[in-house]
């Protein structure tokens, strides 16, 4: 066996110089343009920061185009975007933003103060998913000079800085959008790259954008392959198919690819969290009662050893653990897990064994990756558990799906995911719980005492006053269980050994124009 490795050294020798010989200056410029491939399983859904309210598709938009502001690679610190600066009034009703000069959409339109008021009035005025982000805080927007744009809030909000950071706040050219309807070009955005090629749900072909006022992206050109399993993007990834596999790898992949060692796997903590959504409004889960013997039936520990394989962990609040104010309000209220509980409030609201609760619990297949089924199995097994629950599973994929909770809102109970819009307790509260905007994600809770706390958490500059008003926001929460959370995840990737610049980080959108191979 010596020896011969040592005969496979020498040849290597001879090959090396001969190589050396063919690698021309025009071979590695080549080298250098062949395009980065990552793929997906997860999909674009509209490609207009009006309407689009999905996490992969935000991503998108955060290479195309770009906010007011923007994070620091791997931090949550905020740095300056298409503004270089701005300034706040005395009383935080205004915020004034200096935008850089002579920027201008790939379609050639100015990118000036009149078009972030027009894309911003745009937002308010289609009253589409995401707008809440802006119709929320934002009174008005004023063109105070060509490159100076203000905004005027309802209410001063801590968090605004944060806030201009979301799609909704990424301006599109009045050129290539229509005012008054969604649409999806793929010319009008400003951002590091542009695209050259969209086939939904096939692939997305981003090109540098030679007009972007910041450093080149390192890679010129970027291609997303869209893949409808983990399974055939993992075999891509194997087979050298893509560079880089993001959102959703099986937990059993990454156990595999880490076995093997031929590609890299990077993973950090996440503040992407799954959760459980009770229809408030309509019968049966008008009964808080039967809301709370879910939330104590439910098993989050068999979810998270049996379907993810240790690889997410048990939640009981809907603030992550990790952000600040964070407690275990639904452990605090239900223990881990209390099936005595369960039956109690049951056989309190009028069931038995021979009058069972029967209900639909709904999931969708794929958006959050090819494990759902399981965990609705689980899910179900847990609420059978008590003797007293009868589920029946119903699944449809998304598009259908996100129209039912919110559109029709026709599902009484179903699962759902959140992926932060910005970094704030506020943003996994607000939007579930106070019912101005609670009706938005199907939950259609409404409780005085909740839209209090939440107004008065939002309003408060003092972190510490904050933090407890929050503390009564969860606990609260756990009381009524409108909304029960299940699991909190990490974020994974996997590349070839060659490809660098797979920053992960709490924001969770993947800067396309950061990665390069070596």
């Amino acid at each position: 066996m010596k020896a011969r490795r040592m005969g496979i050294f020498k040849v290597i020798l001879v090959i090396l110089p001969l190589v050396a010989l063919y690698l021309t200056p025009a071979t590695a410029s080549a080298s250098k343009t062949k395009p980065i491939v990552l793929g997906t399983t997860d999909k674009i859904t509209v490609l207009d920061p009006a309407k689009t309210y999905d996490f992969y598709t935000w991503e998108v938009f955060h290479n195309i185009g770009e906010g007011l502001l923007k994070y620091k690679p791997g931090t949550t610190e905020l740095m300056p975007g298409i503004a270089k600066s701005y300034k706040v009034s005395s009383d935080g009703f205004e915020y004034t933003f200096k935008l850089r000069e002579g920027l201008k959409f790939t379609d050639g339109q100015p990118l000036n103060a009149a078009a972030v008021k027009w894309s911003i009035d745009r937002v308010m005025r289609l009253k589409l998913d995401p707008s809440w982000l802006v119709s929320a805080f934002v009174k008005r927007v004023e063109v105070v000079d060509n490159y100076t744009v203000k905004f005027v809030l309802k209410k001063p909000v801590s968090f605004f800085p944060s806030l201009v950071t979301t799609t909704p706040y990424i301006p599109v050219s009045s050129k290539s959008y229509p005012a008054d309807k969604v649409a999806e070009p793929t010319v009008g955005h400003y951002g590091p790259y542009k695209i050259k090629k969209w086939v939904r749900d096939v692939e997305l072909v981003l090109e540098a954008n030679p007009d972007y006022y910041g450093p080149q992206p390192k890679s010129k050109l970027f291609v997303v392959k869209f893949y409808k399993n983990a399974a055939t993007m993992r075999l891509a990834l194997e087979t050298g198919e893509i560079d880089v596999a993001w959102k959703s790898l099986r937990p059993i992949d990454i156990k595999s690819l880490k076995s093997k060692g031929k590609q890299k796997i990077l993973e950090v903590p996440g503040p992407y969290i799954r959760y459980i959504i009770c229809r408030c409004n309509k019968p049966p889960f008008d009964d808080v009662r039967l809301r709370e013997a879910v939330a104590a039936a439910i098993d989050r520990d068999r979810i998270c050893r049996e379907a993810y394989k240790g690889t997410v962990k048990p939640l009981y609040s809907m603030v992550p653990m990790g952000m600040w104010s964070h407690i275990d309000a639904f452990k605090q209220e239900y223990g881990e897990r209390n099936l005595e509980l369960a039956k109690k409030l049951l056989t309190e609201a009028g069931y038995s064994k021979e009058n069972p609760f029967e209900i639909e619990l709904w999931y969708t297949p794929t958006h959050y990756g090819d494990l759902e089924a399981d965990v609705a199995a689980i899910i179900k097994e847990s609420l059978e558990e008590t003797g007293l629950i009868k589920v029946t599973l119903k699944s449809a994929e998304w598009a259908t799906y996100a129209a039912k909770y919110i559109t029709a809102g026709t599902m009484p109970i179903f699962l759902l995911g959140w992926y932060p819009d910005y970094i704030d307790p506020d943003d996994y509260t607000t939007v579930f719980l106070h019912s101005k905007w609670s009706p938005d994600m199907g939950v259609f809770y409404s409780n005085p005492t909740m839209d209090n706390l939440l107004d008065k958490a939002r309003t408060e500059i003092e972190i510490k006053n904050r933090t407890e008003l929050y503390k009564k926001v969860q606990k609260l929460m756990a009381k009524e269980a409108p909304v029960i959370p299940l699991f909190q995840g990490i974020l994974t990737a996997a590349t070839q050994p060659n490809i660098e610049g797979v920053i992960l980080d709490p924001v969770m959108l993947l800067r396309y124009y950061l990665i390069y191979r070596k």
